[in-house]
Protein backbone atom coordinates (compact mmCIF):
# COMPACT_ATOMS: atom_id res chain seq x y z
CA UNK A 1 0.00 0.00 0.00
CA UNK A 2 2.89 2.32 0.75
CA UNK A 3 4.26 1.71 -2.74
CA UNK A 4 1.06 2.74 -4.35
CA UNK A 5 1.06 5.97 -2.38
CA UNK A 6 4.65 6.66 -3.37
CA UNK A 7 3.85 5.96 -7.02
CA UNK A 8 1.04 8.50 -6.91
CA UNK A 9 3.36 11.11 -5.45
CA UNK A 10 6.01 10.45 -8.06
CA UNK A 11 3.66 10.65 -11.06
CA UNK A 12 3.90 13.94 -12.98
CA UNK A 13 0.74 16.03 -13.06
CA UNK A 14 -0.17 18.03 -16.15
CA UNK A 15 -2.78 20.76 -16.38
CA UNK A 16 -5.14 20.63 -19.29
CA UNK A 17 -5.92 23.91 -21.03
CA UNK A 18 -9.56 24.92 -21.10
CA UNK A 19 -10.80 26.31 -24.36
CA UNK A 20 -14.31 27.71 -24.57
CA UNK A 21 -16.42 26.02 -27.20
CA UNK A 22 -18.40 29.12 -28.24
CA UNK A 23 -17.62 31.92 -30.65
CA UNK A 24 -20.23 34.51 -29.69
CA UNK A 25 -23.13 35.03 -27.35
CA UNK A 26 -25.86 37.38 -26.22
CA UNK A 27 -27.07 37.92 -22.66
CA UNK A 28 -30.39 39.67 -22.13
CA UNK A 29 -31.46 40.95 -18.73
CA UNK A 30 -34.88 42.43 -17.93
CA UNK A 31 -35.74 44.26 -14.72
CA UNK A 32 -39.21 45.39 -13.70
CA UNK A 33 -39.91 47.46 -10.61
CA UNK A 34 -42.85 49.33 -9.12
CA UNK A 35 -42.71 52.13 -6.58
CA UNK A 36 -45.88 53.17 -4.79
CA UNK A 37 -45.92 56.23 -2.52
CA UNK A 38 -49.01 57.17 -0.49
CA UNK A 39 -49.14 60.62 1.08
CA UNK A 40 -51.67 61.61 3.73
CA UNK A 41 -52.11 65.38 3.94
CA UNK A 42 -54.04 66.98 6.80
CA UNK A 43 -54.26 70.77 6.90
CA UNK A 44 -56.11 72.75 9.56
CA UNK A 45 -56.28 76.52 9.11
CA UNK A 46 -57.09 78.83 12.00
CA UNK A 47 -58.44 82.36 12.10
CA UNK A 48 -57.32 84.57 14.96
CA UNK A 49 -59.72 87.47 14.39
CA UNK A 50 -63.38 88.13 13.72
CA UNK A 51 -64.35 89.01 10.18
CA UNK A 52 -67.65 90.35 8.90
CA UNK A 53 -68.69 90.46 5.24
CA UNK A 54 -71.89 91.51 3.55
CA UNK A 55 -72.89 91.20 -0.11
CA UNK A 56 -76.06 91.29 -2.12
CA UNK A 57 -78.11 92.60 -5.03
CA UNK A 58 -80.70 95.37 -4.72
CA UNK A 59 -79.45 96.02 -1.16
CA UNK A 60 -78.07 99.32 0.16
CA UNK A 61 -74.75 98.37 1.81
CA UNK A 62 -72.76 101.18 3.53
CA UNK A 63 -68.99 101.53 2.95
CA UNK A 64 -68.07 100.08 6.38
CA UNK A 65 -70.84 97.69 7.40
CA UNK A 66 -70.88 96.43 10.99
CA UNK A 67 -72.85 93.76 12.81
CA UNK A 68 -76.33 95.10 13.55
CA UNK A 69 -76.48 97.54 10.63
CA UNK A 70 -79.97 97.92 9.22
CA UNK A 71 -79.92 97.22 5.48
CA UNK A 72 -82.58 98.45 3.10
CA UNK A 73 -83.62 97.54 -0.41
CA UNK A 74 -82.66 99.94 -3.16
CA UNK A 75 -85.91 99.22 -5.07
CA UNK A 76 -88.45 98.00 -2.50
CA UNK A 77 -90.67 95.17 -3.71
CA UNK A 78 -88.24 93.92 -6.35
CA UNK A 79 -86.17 90.75 -6.12
CA UNK A 80 -83.06 90.90 -3.95
CA UNK A 81 -80.27 88.72 -2.65
CA UNK A 82 -78.46 89.24 0.67
CA UNK A 83 -75.53 87.39 2.29
CA UNK A 84 -74.05 88.17 5.70
CA UNK A 85 -71.06 86.22 7.04
CA UNK A 86 -69.52 86.45 10.51
CA UNK A 87 -66.38 84.39 11.18
CA UNK A 88 -65.08 84.26 14.74
CA UNK A 89 -61.61 83.06 15.85
CA UNK A 90 -61.10 79.32 15.55
CA UNK A 91 -60.84 76.71 12.80
CA UNK A 92 -61.60 78.31 9.44
CA UNK A 93 -61.00 75.31 7.16
CA UNK A 94 -59.95 71.64 7.23
CA UNK A 95 -58.38 69.80 4.31
CA UNK A 96 -57.89 66.02 4.44
CA UNK A 97 -56.35 64.45 1.36
CA UNK A 98 -54.76 61.13 0.47
CA UNK A 99 -52.65 60.94 -2.69
CA UNK A 100 -51.03 57.81 -4.17
CA UNK A 101 -48.32 57.98 -6.84
CA UNK A 102 -47.35 54.79 -8.70
CA UNK A 103 -44.18 54.57 -10.83
CA UNK A 104 -43.54 51.51 -12.99
CA UNK A 105 -40.05 50.97 -14.43
CA UNK A 106 -38.96 48.42 -17.04
CA UNK A 107 -35.30 48.07 -18.12
CA UNK A 108 -33.84 45.75 -20.75
CA UNK A 109 -30.06 45.26 -21.00
CA UNK A 110 -28.43 43.37 -23.86
CA UNK A 111 -24.75 42.31 -23.83
CA UNK A 112 -23.17 40.91 -27.03
CA UNK A 113 -19.77 39.23 -26.83
CA UNK A 114 -17.47 37.34 -29.20
CA UNK A 115 -14.32 35.33 -28.75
Amino acid sequence: MKWLFLLLLASPVQAASIVPNFTSGVVTSETTSRTEVTEVINIIEYSTATSYTVSGNNINIPDNPTVGTNYTQINPGEAFQFTETIMTPGISSVTDMTRTTVTDSFTTSISVFTQ
